[in-house]
């Protein structure tokens, strides 16, 4: 059974999905030792051929997470703040690359890192009257796991500038309007929407949506001639699979697949 290596992070299972809940009180401040927990905790679901999709969220009432603690970079000191933008990146970048489905669950405040760990995540939802920020840059920083590039891609260059450099803070519904979430759910149901999507993505077959997912973020980067090419071998890779032979001998059946990851 795979357990998180810090007390600063929860994680349980509910079938193929797992789910992992911020643990730090009152705001669910990132921390070196939660940040490297994440880091594990994502290692050892992407080796766990029983995990298809993981959910993230917070039994805060107030905070999904409100980023970084302040005070650890109250002395200036550089090292510090190297050792902490590793750790960020690391964790979320493992995070955006697993393998499977994950989905945000934001029921709360979601601020600077806060909000870059939902960045890191295939699809973020929100419950109404949650707010949204990366206020970096008006304590003297910058977002440094990811905030930068992924809000960019995801809303553009506009709203990006307004968030990042302008400290704009958005409301669940803009962030629905801009694209940087992609449901607003009635307050207190964001979790159990969140989690109902999960499960969704485990009727897929796993390694085909890890080839698919493959795919999608291969725009961030790739040529389009070079996606195209991938998604011819990627389709026939398929065919030495367990659960290519299982899906389509289901659906000639009418029955639901049994799913191996293999």
């Amino acid at each position: 059974m795979i357990q998180s290596t810090s007390n600063l992070l929860q994680y349980s299972q509910d079938g193929h999905v797992g789910i992992i809940t911020f643990n730090n009180p009152p705001a669910n401040t990132w921390t070196l030792e939660s940040l490297n927990a994440l880091q594990d905790l994502i290692i050892a679901l992407n080796e766990d051929p029983g995990v298809f999709a993981i959910a993230l969220k917070s039994d805060s009432e107030k905070f999904f997470s409100a980023g970084a603690d302040l005070k650890l970079f109250a002395s200036g000191d550089r090292a510090v703040g190297y050792e902490m933008a590793r750790a960020f990146g690391a964790a979320f970048e493992a995070l955006s690359a697993f393998r499977g489905f994950s989905v945000a669950a934001i029921n709360g405040w979601a601020m600077g890192g806060g909000l870059e760990v939902a960045l890191a995540c295939d699809v973020r939802l929100a419950d109404e009257g949650v707010q949204m920020a990366l206020p970096e840059a008006h304590v003297g920083l910058l977002p440094c796991a990811g905030g930068t590039q992924n809000l960019t891609r995801l809303v553009g260059e506009g709203w990006a500038k307004r968030m990042i450099l302008c400290n704009e803070r958005i409301s669940a519904e803009q962030a629905l309007q801009i694209g940087l979430v992609e449901e607003v759910t009635p307050k207190g149901t964001v979790q159990d929407v969140a989690l109902a999507l999960a499960r969704q993505a485990c009727l897929q077959s796993p390694k085909a949506l890890a080839a698919c997912k493959q795919l999608i973020q291969h725009t961030r980067h790739g040529l389009h001639s070079e996606a195209l090419l991938l998604e011819r071998d990627l389709f026939l890779d398929l065919f030495n699979t367990e659960d290519q032979q299982e899906g389509v001998q289901a659906f000639l059946e009418k029955r639901a697949p049994v799913w191996k990851n293999r």
